[in-house]
């Protein structure tokens, strides 16, 4: 049986994955072949000519080149029919059967000091959120891709959620596609950001925020629920302070890392306008406060002070947080029968057209 379905799926148009009922095949597909024999060794009726053997003599052919090719058309129809019944699907992807990984946010900075232009990438400045962007975008499609839930919260002068923790990577990238600098305001509104994260993660687990927990999960953080915290400044806007925030994700079982990225000293920034408008200032990142914030959760502290600094931050994050998937992958893929379908019709349709239309015989 599988050897059969081996060789019909290496037949398959490109983005075939398999059948997922191959015992079908088995058994139509051996009907069909006696179908064709049956058919081809019947005798149409005739009336008898005694002339027979001079006629084969002057050449006359006892195959019906019309009916075999009506047969092999109907033939072909029939299997590619048996192969619909037998459920073919797409390709085959890998779908976890059950959530063995992190809940995972990334908070990322979009304030106005986001816009200055000290990322090289391949020889071209950038801003640090472009560049910010791109490499949290492959970190999060690989954590969603092992089987983690990741969610996307940005901050300025407040802080939102701009999606929420899912197992949808398409859904993450297109948010991540629309994040720009200042969409959440000029400052710097770290606590708030932080704070919002953590209640992200417990709304996604199933948890009230406003609901303590037991002491014995505030003593050491969930190894579950993670927050990645990237910010090139300083807090300066917002309600919740940096130590409350970090103290709350402590208490409720959160680690945070903390990524401070960009340069010092004065750096050209890119108006948000004016592409040909370039002012200098100087944004100071308050590396001490990033740090207390990961100490007091139980995560660590990652400074990026050139651009291509960052991708390897976010690879040493990326290997540290590992965590057991004993539940192996699903492999699963689309329904596809309409190909096959579509193939039985034509052959029909090319058999009706042959049989009944050019070649049609008169009584």
């Amino acid at each position: 049986m599988s050897g059969l379905a081996e060789r019909l799926q290496a037949l398959a148009p490109q983005g075939f994955g398999g059948f997922a009922e191959p015992v079908w095949l088995v058994v139509l597909v051996p009907l069909v072949a006696l179908f064709l024999w049956r058919a081809a060794r019947r005798r149409l009726p005739a009336l008898p000519w005694p002339a027979l053997g001079e006629a084969r003599v002057a050449g006359a052919r006892g195959l019906d080149p019309v009916r075999a090719a009506a047969l092999v058309l109907r033939g072909g129809a029939a299997l590619a029919l048996a192969l619909a019944l037998a459920d073919p699907v797409g390709r085959a992807r890998e779908v976890r059967v059950r959530h063995d990984g992190l809940d995972l946010v990334l908070v990322l900075d979009t304030s106005g000091s986001m816009r200055a232009l000290d990322a090289e990438v391949a020889g071209e400045w950038r801003t640090r959120l472009e560049l910010a962007r791109e490499v949290v975008a492959r970190f999060a499609a690989r954590r969603v891709s092992d089987g983690d839930r990741v969610g996307l919260v940005v901050f300025g002068d407040s802080a939102f959620t701009q999606c929420p923790l899912t197992s949808d990577g398409a859904l993450l990238q297109a948010a991540l596609g629309r994040v720009e600098a200042g969409m959440a305001g000029e400052a710097t509104a770290l606590g708030d950001a932080l704070a919002l994260a953590v209640k992200r993660a417990l709304v996604a687990a199933g948890r009230d925020p406003d609901e303590g927990a037991p002491p014995e999960r505030s003593l050491a953080p969930a190894a579950g629920r993670l927050v990645v915290l990237l910010t090139d400044g300083r807090a300066n806007a917002g309600s919740v302070p940096t130590d409350v925030a970090a103290a709350l994700a402590a208490f409720h079982g959160t680690r945070v890392h903390t990524v401070g990225i960009g340069t010092t000293g004065d750096v050209a920034m890119a108006h948000p306008s004016r592409e040909d408008a370039i002012r200098f200032e100087r944004h100071d990142l308050d590396a001490e406060t990033l740090e207390q914030i990961a100490a007091a959760t139980g995560g660590r502290t990652f400074l990026a002070r050139s651009s291509s600094d960052l991708a390897a931050v976010y690879g040493e994050i990326d290997a540290l947080e590992r965590v057991p998937r004993p539940a192996p992958p699903r492999v699963t893929g689309a329904p596809l029968p309409e190909p096959f379908l579509a193939t039985a019709g034509g052959l029909l349709l090319a058999e009706l057209l042959l049989a009944r239309v050019l070649a049609r015989r008169l009584p």
